[in-house]
């Protein structure tokens, strides 16, 4: 009987020696991340309940509670409808590009082809060139008097003020494509370098031809990475802004007037209303798209899962 008392009394110990030392543990752990937790409800969780108070109030002087009108006037302000078609036809055309464009690329640098080293050099440059530089070379290249009209004049064509006419937003896409698609291009190189080769084998054993073997291994294969890829690149299309602004301006050619020109526009004027109404719209815009690619992702991708 007293046997068992001092095992039950040792086991007991023994459990609380445990219970305090997984306690001191998770108190070093917290220790750790505090000041990482409080960096992020400083700058990101505060700031993003302040901009919605600021979306639903008169002014931040009366702070009179107004509700949705705040949204109902950015909805029907035609400067924020004109920027809100011109991102959207922006990213539906850029992003899509930038995706397909940097795979093909990929593959193609997956063969053994010639000045394969150099050919990749030339796409990642972008990534080195510092925006000023950047901003230069296009200035260069399509001015009224640059190379491009140069090169059409020699086959017979008018100049064209390309950064001032309906051609704007081809130059701006040109540019966000030689800028990203080096990058985006490596990512897709590392995803086809990590696809097992014992499928591809046996794929071709059984008689695959190559485009059975690109949709129905590859692309499954690369669909988390064509998920990121497309993540970045829609982020990166609403980040174009910089480029255009250093090129025309606050106020460029309509159709290149983006959200960010109503926006950055709005802060200049110090109009918080505004200003974070159309943050929150372009936000929830923003995160329903990148739902529906995640749950196309995981559509594509869970028999590879399994």
């Amino acid at each position: 009987m007293l046997h068992g008392q001092k095992a039950e009394n040792k086991s007991k110990k023994k459990h609380n020696k445990l219970t305090q030392r997984a306690r001191h543990g998770t108190l070093i752990s917290w220790g750790y991340l505090s000041p990482s937790l409080t960096g992020v409800l400083l700058f990101f969780v505060l700031p993003f309940f302040v901009v919605i108070y600021y979306s639903m109030v008169d002014n931040p002087i009366n702070h009179e509670f107004v509700f949705l009108d705040n949204f109902v006037k950015v909805a029907t302000n035609k400067a924020f409808q004109q920027a809100a078609a011109n991102t959207m036809k922006f990213s539906l055309v850029a992003v899509p590009l930038a995706v397909i464009l940097s795979l093909l690329l990929a593959m193609m640098l997956d063969f053994k082809i010639p000045f394969r080293s150099q050919f990749r050099t030339f796409f990642l440059s972008p990534m080195m060139v510092p925006v000023a530089s950047v901003i230069l070379i296009w200035q260069v290249l399509f001015h009224y008097n640059g190379i491009a009209n140069d090169f059409i004049g020699l086959f017979g064509a008018d100049k064209i003020d390309w950064l001032k006419s309906s051609h704007a937003q081809v130059v701006i896409v040109i540019l966000f494509l030689w800028k990203n698609l080096g990058y985006n291009m490596i990512l897709f190189m590392a995803a086809l370098s990590s696809i097992p080769k014992d499928i591809l084998e046996v794929a071709v054993l059984e008689s695959a031809t190559q485009r059975q073997i690109f949709w129905y291994i590859k692309i499954r294969y690369l669909s988390s990475t064509i998920l990121f890829v497309t993540i970045m690149s829609l982020i990166n299309s609403f980040k174009v802004f910089r480029e255009i602004y250093l090129l025309t301006g606050n106020y460029p050619y309509d159709t290149i007037y983006m959200m960010q020109h109503f926006m950055n526009n709005a802060f200049s004027q110090l109009d918080y209303q505004k200003l974070s109404a159309a943050a929150i719209l372009m936000s929830i815009v923003m995160v329903i798209i990148i739902g529906v690619l995640f749950l196309t992702e995981n559509y594509f991708g869970k028999d590879v899962e399994g």
